[in-house]
């Protein structure tokens, strides 16, 4: 009940502008903890049996790798997985990066809510203490001479308010995007490696290379 006292008083005090942006933060709110419960079915960041897999087939063990990556629960296997089979098809490279970057946008869905809430919430905040001022401003000059200071000061901290309100629901907006796009950005990365390690294997590179090495010849006496 306190709760809904403080947040009817917060309304009344800062007018449709701080509704708007309470119903911003329960936007934010959802949409973080959507994106947390995603993360975690997908496993993202936890890519330790993939790896595993990846690092066999780095070193030209493709039962292994295969077998590894079976029991890997990362939503990027099923990209390996097409990868390992299609390692030799032309211009499978093109398609695989499409599939990754498919499934990254599945992760990114939701960031540009979070960035419309956190670049709006300030100007929102801003704009109702501007409409606040003005209010403050019309109560002194229908006040005439008998101008109450306190008047003018309860209707600046009033005004502000909303402003308080705004950034309230902008930083915490920020810094939950900014976490969830670094975690992208290395999803990103490591996508990235694990293709190229799955079409051009540490292995062949290295056949490739002694291949290329010139035997020497032995000196005549």
């Amino acid at each position: 009940m306190n709760f809904l006292g403080n947040l009817r008083e917060i309304l009344a005090l800062g007018g449709p502008v701080v509704g708007v942006l309470i119903v911003m933060s329960v936007l934010t709110l959802s949409v973080t903890l959507y994106k947390l419960w995603q993360f975690a079915a997908c496993g993202v960041g936890r890519h330790k049996v993939l790896s595993e897999a990846l690092a066999a087939w780095d070193a030209g063990d493709r039962a292994a790798a295969r077998m590894r990556l079976n029991d890997s629960s990362s939503y990027l296997a099923p990209i390996v997985g097409a990868a390992m089979d299609g390692v030799d098809v032309p211009g499978v490279d093109d398609r695989l990066d499409a599939e990754a970057g498919l499934a990254l946008a599945g992760l990114e869905r939701g960031f540009r809510l979070l960035d419309t809430v956190a670049q709006l919430a300030p100007l929102l905040g801003l704009f109702g203490t501007v409409l606040g001022m003005i209010n403050a401003f019309q109560s002194l000059q229908t006040a005439g001479s008998s101008v109450d200071p306190s008047l003018l000061a309860g209707g600046i901290w009033v005004a502000l308010v909303t402003t308080a309100v705004g950034l309230a629901v902008a930083m915490p907006t920020s810094m939950v995007l900014s976490w969830l796009e670094s975690r992208t950005s290395r999803e990103r990365v490591f996508a990235d490696k694990a293709l190229r390690t799955i079409l051009v294997p540490g292995h062949a590179l290295q056949t490739k290379a002694q291949a290329q090495t010139p035997r020497a010849t032995p000196e005549h006496a």
